[in-house]
């Protein structure tokens, strides 16, 4: 990610992200665009807004499956939704290219849980490896 890594918050609960919970990656019209791209060496999501890092979701790919295991935002990003906008993306994508996810990330548990629309694209037999309320 950026080289101000360090100042990323990871979130643990919906509630740290409240800014809505859009998974749309599209930008209402006037907005600064949103832009998520897939660093595949190091296995991060980033999402950039007018060409700045806001957010990062890492991963970890096993087979055609991803695993989703933490999600940060910058801190002067947070609280407008784009945890939640990074992670419904990642979600479409994964379902466009015909992947599963297993969900690691609290965080984005929650987002899951919240919207039941990407139950097919968690994968059944490993859907996370612990409850959406537990804290890293």
């Amino acid at each position: 990610m950026a080289d101000n890594a360090e100042d990323m918050i990871t979130l643990t609960n919906a509630e740290q992200d409240s800014g809505g919970s859009s998974p749309s990656v599209a930008t209402p019209s006037g907005a600064e665009d949103f832009v998520i791209t897939n660093d595949s060496a190091r296995g991060i999501y980033e999402a950039t807004i007018g060409g700045q890092t806001a957010a990062g979701l890492v991963y970890t790919k096993i087979g055609s499956r991803v695993v989703l295991s933490a999600t940060s935002v910058f801190p002067e990003f947070r609280g407008k939704g784009l945890a939640s906008r990074l992670i419904g993306g990642i979600l479409d994508e994964l379902r466009r290219q015909g992947r599963t996810a297993t969900v690691t990330c609290p965080f984005a548990a929650a987002f899951v849980n919240a919207h039941p629309e990407y139950a097919d694209v968690v994968d059944p037999t490993s859907p996370r490896s612990h409850p959406a309320g537990r804290r890293h």
